[in-house]
């Protein structure tokens, strides 16, 4: 009955009273909605009767996704906004479309991104990743700066593939790109909220209007949330102990446009949270089997340290992009600073030891305790963009340009069994770039791309419990693309492209807070070949995109991670392979459905004959790779890890016309994944098997969009997912979000 209570969100939280009294003034704006609507100029309904045109900027201009030749997948409106419902972070997009993967065993910060199968497993908070992000033409490097809560957001592209000519750095897996909404010249505002299981509670809003009739106009959005704590530690004999979460963001936007030729874009925003980091689970896996036993309790936990695996972290930042139009060539300058600082605290092993508590509530051996804190002093990166680019029409198009990257991060990791290690770690990187696309007939065209890059970093143990020396990794390359696109007819353009992308060397130092030495991985290259259909069919009813892809990736950097020391070292591996296709459709089946549904397929492996990394230490796990004669796995052959071979996801709308002003939709999401292995090596515990789930809406909206009003439920079947794990010391394990329903509301007003 306490769960039962608790779960239908009838308990009382110490933590709630900020999130109520945001989220208090967001709902009575939604109330207010209506009487402005009225004034509203309608809007056509979500289903139309035909596929609607996508416009996307992953070339840095505004096309049509059809005309686009890469892969590129996207996600908006209702099927985007449905993710978030329950309080969701970032990491409710994996597998929503294909061949993206996000997982993180860090809670609701540094989230770990794979396209195509290519990522890195590497938790330390100094870990490089193949998959860059961009928010608002920003990159976001560092892995906390990656889990900015999404909120007020026009669209979100993902582009799967090398992009390194013309985005930020770090990008040869591709891209998941963020654009929020823009400040408006006409007064407009929104609000949502939602309210589930748990206590869940979730606010959202946006104003947007001139200042000054079209010369100066403001956006301001904001985001609150929260969770109840609805999981007991039984160690402690605490109810509610851990699980949930406050946080908070906000974004202030200012647009300057005193001219046609002139346009000054202004962008601050801060976010804060304070909850649980990752809730680890010893023992829910069994020796032999990557089920979930008994020992797993959804509700429950029995930690004898890790403060109740509190986090908390506080970020602000900002850039301001200019535009210059000087007639046959833009001119476009963009500046960000953004900076961050917190820690995350938490109980490795998941359990509390050796000894069975009366009843058998003990979830089984744990040799040793393990309590870290692991935390960003400060973290300040800089960025600055110069880019020129083409305004006129005829056969060629071109843009060019300079990036500066700069990062300065301080970290201090404290395993409580030794003094607390700082280390700082500094980043510096500039790199030139072009490219330059020719309209060889009326149905070919012909694009090329170039990036020069330079890449220094540099590591420093400033407290340390041995001698440590600084190290240096640095690198310069070239990456390029070259692309070719041919309308075959009005409806269908097919392309090929083949693209060098580069990942600069990395430095691991994670170790020397566990008496172990700092490890460097050299740079990666990738070379990848990719050709694809895009397709609109049926009287514009279907549109049908598909790709095949290969990539040959030479200096693979890999994270080895656990063992009996539970270290965290970069390698190399020689090569690794991978190839696939992906599939993304809609099709409006008639005036009331549309149907959306996404299919990859990636098949990765690496070659390596010599690399070898420690298996679980904890000896209870059935490693299934050869071994060596030092008792190391042989993993080449093996899988990426974090890479399932299949990703399938599928969305369906119903909706039926009550009135002449509104309407009754049913809205449904749904995906799953084939096995993918937690580490380089393979054993019969530490995969994921069959990860599925879905989300269910049914409600009403307004045809003009400024009104709606639906029942939700996230993980709709409950189901539990084995996310990732720990190996060092037993089987410890980490699972999805529980499922959460309830009730939510949308209103629009101008």
């Amino acid at each position: 009955m306490r769960h039962l209570k608790r779960e239908l969100g009838l308990g009382t939280a110490s933590r709630a009273s900020r999130s109520y009294c945001v989220i208090t003034l967001l709902s009575a704006a939604i109330l207010a909605g209506p009487a402005f609507a009225q004034t509203a100029s309608p809007e056509p309904q979500e289903n139309s009767g035909e596929v609607s045109e996508i416009i996307v900027t992953a070339q840095k201009r505004s096309e049509n996704l059809q005309d686009v030749p890469i892969s590129i997948a996207t996600l908006s409106g209702q099927g985007l906004d449905a993710l978030f419902n329950s309080g969701d972070d970032i990491l409710a997009l994996s597998s929503r479309v294909p061949s993206l993967n996000v997982e993180s065993s860090n809670g609701r910060v540094a989230p770990r991104f794979y396209i195509r199968g290519l990522g890195n497993t590497d938790f330390d908070l100094a870990a490089s990743q193949p998959v860059s992000v961009i928010v608002d033409d920003v990159v976001l490097e560092n892995v906390v700066l990656k889990s900015s809560p999404l909120f007020d957001l026009a669209q979100v592209e993902v582009l799967r593939g090398p992009q390194g000519t013309l985005f930020g750095r770090n990008t040869p897996a591709g891209i998941v790109k963020f654009d929020t909404a823009r400040p408006t010249q006409n007064f407009e505002a929104k609000a949502a909220a939602t309210f589930g299981s748990f206590n869940t509670v979730t606010g959202e809003g946006a104003v947007s209007g001139p200042l000054a009739k079209d010369v100066l106009a403001i956006r301001i959005s904001a985001l609150a949330q929260h969770r109840d704590d609805y999981i007991d530690n039984s160690f402690t004999d605490q109810i509610g102990a851990l699980g949930g979460y406050d946080e908070f963001a906000g974004r202030v936007q200012l647009l300057y446009t005193p001219g046609q030729r002139f346009s000054a874009l202004l962008n601050l925003h801060a976010r804060t949270i304070d909850g649980t980091s990752a809730v680890f689970r010893a023992n829910i896996i069994g020796p032999g089997s990557n089920r979930i036993n008994e020992n797993f309790d959804r509700r429950v936990v029995e930690f004898d340290g890790g403060d109740n695996n509190r986090q908390q972290y506080d970020g602000y930042g900002g850039s301001l992009k200019w535009d210059f139009d000087f007639g046959p060539l833009v001119f476009t300058s963009i500046t960000a600073l953004e900076t961050t600082n917190g820690s995350s605290r938490g109980d490795i092993d998941g359990g509390s030891g050796a000894v069975f508590l009366p009843g058998g509530s003990s979830p089984g051996p744990i040799p040793f305790p393990s309590d870290t804190v692991d935390g960003i002093d400060e973290l300040d990166q800089t960025t600055q963009e110069i880019r020129f680019s083409s305004d006129h029409g005829g056969p060629i198009n071109w843009q060019f340009g300079f990036y500066y990257f700069n990062s300065n991060l301080q970290i201090t990791t404290n395993p409580f069994f030794a003094p607390p290690t700082t280390v700082l770690q500094e980043n510096q990187s500039y790199a030139v770039f072009g490219q330059v696309g020719y309209q060889v007939t009326e149905k070919l065209k012909v694009t090329g791309g170039l990036r020069y890059t330079d890449d220094d970093k540099q590591f420093r143990a400033l407290a340390a419990n041995l001698p440590t020396p600084d190290v240096v990794a640095s690198d310069d390359r070239l990456s390029w693309d070259v692309t070719t696109a041919w309308q075959l007819t009005d409806d269908i353009n097919v392309y090929g492209r083949i693209a060098r992308g580069f990942r600069a060397p990395t430095i691991q130092g994670r170790d020397v807070a566990f008496f172990g030495a700092p490890s460097v991985a050299t740079s990666e290259t990738v070379l990848s070949f990719e050709g694809g259909i895009k397709s609109t069919l049926f009287a514009n009813r279907v549109r049908l995109n598909t790709s095949g892809f290969y990539y040959r990736i030479r200096d693979q950097q890999l994270s080895a991670i656990g063992g009996v020391n539970n270290l965290t070292q970069l390698v190399n591996a020689d090569l690794g392979i991978g190839f696939g296709f992906e599939l993304d459709s809609e099709w409006v089946v008639n005036d009331y459905l549309t149907l959306t549904s996404g299919v990859s397929y990636n098949n990765t492996e690496l070659k390596d004959d010599t690399l070898a990394v420690a298996p679980c230490g904890s000896g209870l796990c059935t490693v299934l790779d050869p071994l060596n004669a030092s008792g190391q796995a042989l993993v080449s052959g093996n899988p990426f890890p974090q890479a399932p071979k299949a990703i399938i996801s599928a969305t369906g709308r119903f909706a039926y016309p009550v009135s002449s002003k509104g309407e009754l939709f049913l809205f449904t999401d749904w995906f799953f994944q084939t096995n993918a292995n937690f580490f380089l090596y393979e054993s019969a515990e530490f995969r994921s098997g069959g990860t599925f789930e879905g989300g269910l809406q049914i409600g009403y909206a307004s045809l003009d969009g400024n009104l709606e009003f639906a029942l939700f439920a996230r993980n709709i079947t409950n189901q539990v997912n084995l996310k990732g794990g720990i190996d060092f010391n037993n089987l410890t394990g980490f699972v999805n979000e529980p499922r959460v329903f309830g009730v939510s509301v949308k209103g629009r007003f101008r």
